[in-house]
């Protein structure tokens, strides 16, 4: 199976305002009227899995089956995460893009704003089958809250915990940590010198401390955790409110005070690193969000996933959250030549059949709910709980235009931090606090 990559460019927002283009069926794809479409369309798919030539064979089966069921024929053009940004630029300003587009879902509010893109409703949301038929906080992410969506969930992702059991046996601890105080705790007894030659080789806990993104998705989930937001109801930042500072704080401790995470840390840019330090057995703990077909994908088997720890075990509301709304969206470009073969190809890309054979092979979770019922694929004890966490504790981020700037500008602050930590520089709230508004500043 590939491994769903988690990592993703950002998008400029103020090139993607100003590139404004001018210009209920079952979801089943055996159900496409295909008296109605013909010809070709082009599809841009986001780098999913291990290679980009993976992920062509994945999704040669599937629009092989598309082809054969509507005489559609589809140009598939895998694009690498590095470049995908460029290309949507390109797209947009220009208006020589494909027919459908892979998007990441905290992007979803950032290209409604340029108009690109199709809504759906109408016809189009009767095709696909209806709202009702996905993830309620997946459909979230779709566009700004309050208007037509232009994208749909395709895949689905949620954090959660893993840890290394056999380290864990080997402390003697039972059961993984349910809050911030017992995680850190557990953390300091398992950050250990194993081999007794006076330097730590084993930590408690591994981060990506140098992926923006990693850390920008931490500031909004710590964030909620202490009652407040990224943004004010009226769309404002407020990025150095006290609950998101200290929040920051405690993501940013876990090195600096704590000292649980390996100052080398600071450097990983992607989750499969600390994932694999997990694996290795150089770390105890990880938060990931993909389900752990990542570690059966390294021979490792020595792991059990939990919930993300919150302050209070039985938190509520906002407090209550353990991730966001992670996962990928597909668009269609609304100067699209074929819009009808289209939204035909997005009701195959999330019919039932496709939903289970994709997020099986990408590691991922099904956006449409029937799936998680039909499919004892997606019946295991993890993958239930990453679809609780998904459906109760689980925000999208920021429905706001600005999101992408935000996590950029955000991200690269408790980055900066962190390789700071990583030197041995003591960080302070009114350090974390300073950072966070020079932050907001960049985005004003």
């Amino acid at each position: 199976m590939a491994t769903i990559r988690r990592t993703a460019s950002v998008l400029s927002v103020a090139a993607l305002s100003t590139a404004a283009l001018a210009g209920c069926g079952s979801g089943e794809a055996e159900e496409v009227d295909t008296g109605d479409i013909s010809g070709t369309i082009t599809y841009w798919a986001s780098n999913q899995g291990a290679s980009i030539t993976e992920d062509e064979e994945v999704l040669t089966e599937t629009i092989d089956r598309f082809t054969e069921e509507t005489g559609v024929d589809v140009e598939l053009e895998v694009i690498p995460w590095s470049d995908l940004q460029n290309r949507i630029l390109t797209a947009v300003s220009s208006g020589n893009g494909p027919d459908v587009l892979n998007i990441g879902n905290t992007w979803a509010t950032s290209m409604q704003a340029t108009g690109a893109f199709m809504p759906w409703e109408g016809d189009a949301l009767e095709t696909i089958g209806g709202a009702d038929r996905f993830i309620e906080s997946s459909w979230a992410t779709g566009g700004a809250e309050g208007e037509t969506p232009t994208s749909v969930p395709l895949y689905a992702l949620s954090y959660s915990m893993y840890y290394n059991t056999e380290i864990f046996s080997e402390a003697g601890i039972e059961e993984p940590p349910e809050t911030w105080d017992e995680f850190v705790e557990v953390a300091q007894e398992l950050t250990q010198d194993t081999d007794g030659d006076g330097s730590i080789d084993q930590h408690g806990f591994t981060m990506a401390g140098s992926s923006y993104t990693n850390n920008a998705h931490q500031a909004f989930i710590r964030g909620l955790q202490h009652g407040d937001t990224l943004y004010t109801e009226d769309g404002e930042p407020q990025f150095a409110a006290d609950g998101i500072v200290a929040g920051v704080k405690e993501w940013v401790d876990l090195m600096a005070e704590d000292e649980v995470v390996a100052p080398g840390d600071a450097e990983l840019t992607n989750g499969s690193e600390s994932v694999q330090q997990v694996a290795s057995g150089d770390a105890a703990m990880v938060f990931d969000q993909a389900p752990g077909n990542v570690f059966n994908n390294r021979d490792f088997e020595n792991y059990e996933a939990a919930p993300i720890p919150m302050l209070d075990a039985d938190a509520e509301g906002i407090e209550a959250t353990q991730s966001h709304v992670a996962g990928i969206n597909i668009s269609v470009f609304e100067n699209s030549d074929n819009k009808d073969a289209a939204v035909a190809f997005v009701d195959h890309m999330t019919s039932n059949e496709e939903q289970s054979y994709l997020n099986q092979e990408f590691t991922a979770l099904p956006v449409v709910n029937e799936v998680y019922d039909e499919e004892e694929a997606f019946q295991t004890e993890e993958i239930q709980l990453k679809q609780d966490i998904l459906e109760n504790h689980a925000r999208p981020m920021p429905l706001q235009t600005s999101e992408a700037q935000m996590e950029t500008t955000v991200g690269t602050a408790i980055r900066d931090l962190l390789a700071d930590a990583a030197q041995g520089t003591e960080i302070s709230e009114d350090d974390v606090r300073s950072a966070l508004e020079d932050a907001q500043t960049q985005m004003d």
